[in-house]
């Protein structure tokens, strides 16, 4: 098993409860995936780079987990759709 690390970055226009809503989700995906989420880094609102649908604020969450190497890209395929993610990223971390 490989590990990853997964940026979601999360519209600041919705509630607290419809956000933590979505970042269950993404971890309900990776262990759908057959992943195992070992941390949720939750870092709040921070001001973006540039203006992305409107937005000029958004919440940032980064989740570590392990999983195979084909997990990553259905991954991403099921968050690429999801209401209120802005942008994500997933990148495998390398063994220090």
């Amino acid at each position: 098993m490989n590990k990853y690390e997964l940026a979601v970055v999360v519209s600041a226009k919705i509630e607290d409860e419809e956000r933590a809503a979505v970042i269950e989700k993404v971890k309900a995906l990776i262990e759908r995936f057959g992943g195992n989420v070992t941390n949720v880094d939750e870092w709040g609102k921070k001001r973006l780079a540039y203006e992305v649908q409107k937005m000029k604020e958004a919440f940032y969450y980064f989740v570590q987990f392990e999983a195979e190497a084909t997990a990553p890209a259905e991954i991403e395929n099921r968050v690429r759709i999801m209401d209120n993610v802005v942008r994500f990223l997933c990148v495998r971390q390398d063994e220090a």
